[in-house]
């Protein structure tokens, strides 16, 4: 990736307590996003790819058009936040994964997605 096709990307977790449902193995979390272009050309948010992970080692893949119904275009220095969320199996998980990013010369290029942890609060140490 350039330096002129450079995105930042940033997730807050959160645990939905009211959502989740331990007893039935059920933990939502929601999470906020930050999506920063700091390259140099404009770009639009085309694809997501997400890896979540529980405790137990099971894995759900998400792919879909956008982020909540919307495809992003950032200018240089633009930022884009939206809220979303996941359920999971055990009290922790990561999530990972990439956007499909395309810059306005028509460059495709993936924005990665840095792993982090859902857990239900008082969980890790």
């Amino acid at each position: 990736m350039s330096e002129k096709n450079k995105v930042l990307v940033e997730a807050q977790p959160y645990y939905i307590e009211a959502q989740s449902s331990p007893e039935d193995n059920r933990y939502v979390f929601a999470y906020t996003v930050t999506i920063t272009n700091v390259g140099s050309s404009a770009a639009k948010l085309l694809t997501r790819h997400w890896l979540i992970t529980d405790a137990n080692g099971k894995v759900q893949e998400v792919n879909g058009e956008g982020v909540v119904g919307e495809h992003p275009h950032l200018n240089p220095g633009d930022s884009f936040r939206y809220t979303s969320a996941a359920m999971i199996e055990t009290p922790v998980g990561v999530m990972q994964g990439k956007y499909q990013m395309q810059a306005d010369n028509g460059e495709s290029f993936n924005a990665n997605i840095p792993k982090f942890t859902l857990s239900i609060p008082r969980t890790l140490h």
